[in-house]
């Protein structure tokens, strides 16, 4: 994998290229704050962004909501060594795709990394299950806004999402508008829904029958 690392701590970051290298792992470039993060990931287009929590500038989480808003096709993982749940619950919300701690061994480490390129979420049993009794509770409990908060506009595009039209490409030549009105819309339907990607808007409007158009066969 083509991977970013983001972090604060210049020998941590050394450490982990080296050892991400020996894997045969490519490691295109390394942020020490968020900011960086962000700007490198849309420069460079990593496959994988590992990201730390506690950074200056910008912070884990905030830059991990704005790269899988901008770049959904970039996975992002947290490397902190923040055990903390409320952290955990608010990266998975921002759209990262794992949360792993420091203190990990190796083996663990890269076993996880190859769930998340395999399409997996990168989590130890332990947070898994805490990440499953957090999210079995009803999904009105943490939403300030219901979803028919959404525009007649927004509904269209949340139809074209669960259909499998995902590129911003696709998206305006269906709907006859422009990609920076598409991206206006996408925006829009994440902050009203609290989600940090696409992928998790499908999710959530299936779940939740926000839509009556079931996704195309594969194959179809």
């Amino acid at each position: 994998m083509r991977i970013l690392i983001a972090d604060d701590h210049a020998l941590f970051r050394d450490s982990l290229a080296s050892l991400l290298g020996a894997q045969g792992h490519e490691v295109i470039g390394q942020a020490a704050d968020g900011r960086q993060a962000v700007e490198m990931t849309m420069r460079l287009a990593p496959e994988l962004v590992l990201m730390d929590l506690g950074m200056p500038v910008l912070d884990g989480l905030a830059a991990t909501r704005l790269i899988c808003a901008d770049r959904p096709t970039t996975k992002v993982v947290i490397l902190t060594a923040a055990d903390d749940d409320e952290k955990l619950f608010e990266a998975i919300k921002s759209g990262a795709q794992g949360y792993l701690l420091k203190n990990l061994d190796a083996e663990e480490f890269f076993t996880l990394l190859e769930r998340v390129a395999a399409g997996e979420p990168g989590l130890t049993p332990a947070l898994a299950r805490k990440l499953l009794h957090e999210f079995a509770r009803p999904a009105k409990e943490d939403r300030s806004h219901h979803p028919d908060a959404l525009t007649e506009r927004e509904q269209e595009v949340l139809e074209l999402l669960v259909q499998g039209v995902t590129t911003n490409r696709k998206l305006s030549q269906t709907l006859g508008v422009t990609e920076n009105t598409v991206k206006f819309h996408v925006r829009n339907i994440l902050d009203k829904l609290h989600l940090g990607n696409r992928a998790q808007v499908v999710s959530y409007a299936l779940r939740n029958r926000l839509v009556e158009t079931p996704p195309p066969e594969h194959g179809a």
